[in-house]
């Protein structure tokens, strides 16, 4: 299966069958998804089936998608970045990652994200947001490494609070 991108670390691409494991071991973990809003923590390694199918549906327009990261000298898979429409958004599109506790602290989530952004725009796309939990400071940190502008809090999305940040094109 080909990349739908690299990065000088990474090989970001669609999550397969055969993540279950990793998929269920990062998205299990609360200090991950405790920052994903309605999110829910897995509770059984079946659940990762489903979740990697979800992930896969979302990925079916080659634009946007839910993709695993991989690092290309381990093989393994890091986390996620995903860029994809917001949820009940006027057409705005973000950017996101959620990576494995043990990926914390490499620069691995703002190259992948920095590699989707590039891809969003390199297809069209005229801006690109970032939403965090008002709390989630190391992911903040990666919205002002990207260059993106902080536009405060907004309950727009989501049915919560966040920080919302953009990107634009001519960025």
């Amino acid at each position: 299966m080909s990349a739908v991108l690299t990065t000088d670390r990474l090989t970001i691409r669609q999550w397969r069958a055969e993540d279950r494991e990793r998929a269920f071991d990062l998205y299990s973990r609360t200090e991950v998804t405790g920052w994903l809003g309605r999110s829910r923590t897995l509770a059984h390694l079946t659940e990762a089936d489903a979740l990697i199918e979800r992930f896969r549906q979302r990925s079916a327009d080659p634009r946007y998608g839910v993709w695993a990261v991989e690092c290309r000298d381990t093989g393994v898979v890091a986390g996620s970045v995903l860029l994809v429409p917001i949820p009940g958004g006027e057409g705005e599109v973000e950017v996101g990652w959620h990576f494995h506790p043990d990926s914390w602290g490499q620069g691995f989530a703002t190259e992948a994200a920095a590699g989707a952004v590039a891809k969003g725009f390199a297809d069209g796309l005229a801006e690109i947001y970032a939403v965090t939990h008002p709390d989630n400071h190391r992911s903040q940190a990666v919205c002002r490494r990207l260059g993106m502008t902080p536009l405060g809090r907004t309950d727009r999305w989501y049915e919560s609070e966040l920080e919302a940040f953009r990107l634009t094109a001519s960025n």
